[in-house]
């Protein structure tokens, strides 16, 4: 069995842990599928409050299939949690990365 296999296992004996959809997420990442990558990400942020990190792969997603905006809201929602967890290095890098998508939007 492959590990989405395994995590995709996991997830039917226990749909609502968020590390099953926090790994579900990292697995789709991995095989480029963004849309799945979304859907759990999303899914363990409305489960589990993160202290960043899981904004990262959804701005990054978000990113890789064009939609800026929505990039640019997950990096926003990041650096309040950035913040909040003491993550002053996080917040600064999304802050940096969200005013280069601003600035794609502006063309």
């Amino acid at each position: 069995m492959d590990r989405l296999e395994y995590f995709k296992s996991l997830l039917e004996k226990s749909p609502d842990n968020p590390m099953v959809h926090y790994s579900l997420a990292m697995e789709y990442y991995r095989l480029q599928d963004w849309q799945k990558a979304i859907e759990h990400m999303e899914k363990y942020l409305e489960l589990k409050e993160d202290e960043g990190a899981g904004y990262r792969l959804l701005a990054k997603c978000y990113e890789e299939l064009g939609e800026l905006e929505k990039a640019v809201q997950a990096l926003e929602e990041g650096i309040q949690k950035a913040l909040k967890y003491n993550h002053p290095s996080m917040a600064e890098e999304f802050k940096n990365w969200a005013e280069h998508l601003r600035s794609m939007l502006s063309f």
